[in-house]
């Protein structure tokens, strides 16, 4: 018998055909899966555009988030501690490299902070012509250099923070429009007197102010407001918080400090509270002159309980004052919030904030498009 034969091998190709007969399939693979909507595994996700560091800023490791939805960590000698500053920009931006966008800033209340993406409002993402900086305010900044540096806290100089330092940064770092009618600032809460105060102390940067559920009145008319002040200063609601259950207090404001510390004596008396006076937005509405306002309001239901009851004095107040200057200004209160939007209550809440941005970005867009 003749012996069997060896089954005949099948020709080994070379190394080099293989691996191009290997990364032909992976490109056609890539190709199918894009066909279909479905990115490549390697393909990466468009990045944040590049900052400098400039103007006392310097930043802490990368930017963290998506391409328009971005936030980033610095440090600067005028306040103590990293701070971050979220950024939301336009979709349009990186694909329109000729174009120039208005900006808004966008002020938080006590106890937040930038890094919570619960502050990016859909009404704010969702504009197609500007750009929102929300910068950090701290848990209680208030928006202003404090009178004593020398506390617990540490430095605490926002407003030449935000207005010396952050608002030059995004003009170097980002395809700004510059002038003053192409910038608003606008805030809730806290934020909202910081957007008065800003706007009245630096009306040659901005031409729109914006206050939704805000401090407008720090006088001795508004001694409520002064008190909600001074107690984030002394952290005299922690005895509310009750035992801890590892959860930090939400009324726990930082390192206490003085009632004096931000704007002097809050006590209206032999006129040792003049600073807070000279502060009150209200009072300083003259500033405003050529400037878009808006403000909005709730009414808390009724309850002297819920922060937004108080607000809407403060709203009540600044509008008599706008309407005695014959300012022209938009006002909106809208009461218990039943019918402004599906979420909101009437109270002191993000659900009702909301609803103020999807009434404002437009107006605000239109503003600077008219501009």
């Amino acid at each position: 018998m003749t012996p069997a034969q060896p089954a005949r091998r099948p020709p080994v190709r070379p190394l080099r055909a293989r691996l191009r007969h290997a990364r032909t399939a992976v490109a056609a693979l890539a190709a199918c899966l894009l066909l279909l909507g479905v990115p490549a595994a390697h393909a990466e996700a468009p990045a944040p555009p590049p900052m400098k560091d400039g103007f006392g800023l310097t930043q802490v490791g990368a930017a963290t988030g998506s391409a328009t939805n971005f936030v980033l960590t610095v440090t600067t000698p005028q306040v103590a501690g990293e701070h971050t500053i979220r950024i939301l920009l336009p979709a349009d931006y990186a694909a329109s490299p000729a174009k120039r966008y208005p900006v808004l800033y966008f002020l938080h209340g006590a106890s937040d902070n930038p890094s919570d993406p619960a502050l990016a409002y859909p009404a704010l993402t969702a504009a197609q012509s500007m750009i929102t900086v929300i910068p950090d305010g701290g848990l209680r900044g208030w928006y202003t250099d404090w009178l004593d540096q020398n506390t617990a806290a540490g430095a605490q100089n926002w407003e030449t923070f935000h207005l010396d330092q952050v608002v030059p940064f995004i003009d170097a770092n980002l395809r700004t429009l510059t002038g003053r009618k192409s910038r608003a600032v606008g805030g809730l809460s806290m934020g909202g007197f910081g957007a008065l105060h800003y706007a009245q102390d630096r009306p040659q940067l901005f031409g729109q102010v914006l206050t939704m559920s805000g401090a407008n009145d720090l006088s001795v008319n508004e001694m409520i407001i002064r008190g909600a002040v001074v107690a984030t200063l002394t952290n005299a609601g922690t005895v509310l918080c009750g035992p801890s259950d590892g959860k930090p207090c939400g009324l726990d404001f930082g390192p206490t400090v003085s009632s004096d510390a931000i704007f002097g004596s809050p006590y209206p008396v032999f006129n040792a509270d003049w600073r807070w006076n000279a502060a009150d937005p209200v009072s300083r509405l003259g500033a405003l002159t050529d400037t878009g306002i808006a403000v909005y309001t709730g009414n808390g239901n009724g309850s002297a309980s819920d922060m937004e009851f108080w607000a809407e004095g403060t709203a009540k107040r600044l509008k008599d004052r706008l309407d005695a200057l014959g300012y022209r200004y938009h006002y909106v209160d809208y009461g218990n919030g039943a019918d402004w939007g599906t979420a909101c209550n009437g109270g002191h809440s993000a659900g009702c904030w909301a609803q103020d941005l999807v009434d404002y970005v437009p107006r605000l867009e239109a503003a600077f498009a008219a501009a």
